[in-house]
């Protein structure tokens, strides 16, 4: 028997912790200690998130989410300043000084770490529409602003990082070999191509486990990150 789904885009909300949670658990070490603390901060932050769930959902299901979770907002938050040290720790010299200006809370125009995560197999339109929702979310908090030009600013995000899952594999190179970065999603590939900067970190090692885990830093302009989506669209087709 084959059972229909009709998928939802949903804001994000209370019962939607725990599947928000296991998804990030899930996705990288980078983010297991703290996915309880970065699930609340996700569902506070409900003008700029969305979650894939199905009609009628009553559990909390979650099939993916996405959010972006402002640094100047929640820069004192535990969980957004563990990943604001494990970025800037291991960045490479000639980044540094912009990489800390972008953490920092204190750009006129807000920096956010952009956090997404979905079950395997996810179809790749859906992929898509959940990237344009979260765009839709930025740009309609920005239109809709009360507090005039400068809450507007302070909702127009300028920058944004993303620490994405990813592995070490070797590729082959004129005939030898070199490392090269394995993402576990593709999109994240895409946004890393229109970065501005982007290193690769070790991710704690997950018990048991013999792969390496790793994390790809990735920053992006505003501007990088509409380029990425518009490629993106292109790959699914849409």
């Amino acid at each position: 028997d084959v059972t229909e789904v009709e998928f939802t885009f949903c804001d994000m909300n209370e019962k939607f912790f725990h599947g928000i949670k296991t998804l990030l658990h899930s996705s990288s070490t980078i983010y297991a200690a703290q996915s309880s603390s970065l699930s609340d901060v996700m569902i506070d932050n409900v003008s700029v998130g969305t979650v894939i769930s199905t009609e009628g959902d009553e559990e909390g299901n979650v099939f993916a989410f996405s959010s972006v979770v402002n640094l100047t907002t929640y820069g004192e938050n535990n969980a957004i300043k563990y990943l604001k040290q494990q970025c800037l720790k291991s960045c490479p010299a000639e980044h540094k000084k912009d990489l800390s200006v972008v953490l920092s809370g204190k750009t006129k125009r807000p920096a956010g770490f952009l956090l997404h995560s979905r079950m395997v197999n996810l179809p790749l339109e859906l992929v898509l529409v959940l990237h344009q929702q979260l765009v839709l979310d930025m740009d309609w908090a920005v239109d809709h602003a009360q507090g005039g030009e400068e809450e507007r600013k302070s909702l127009d995000f300028g920058a944004f990082v993303r620490l994405a899952p990813a592995q070490q594999q070797q590729q082959q190179h004129g005939g030898g070999s070199k490392k090269g970065i394995d993402y576990k999603y593709f999109d994240d590939e895409i946004f890393a191509s229109n970065a501005e900067f982007t290193y690769t970190i070790d991710a704690p090692t997950s018990y048991g486990s013999d792969v390496k885990p790793m994390v790809n830093v990735i920053v992006l302009t505003k501007t990088g990150h509409r380029a990425a989506m518009e490629e993106i669209k292109q790959m699914v087709g849409k």
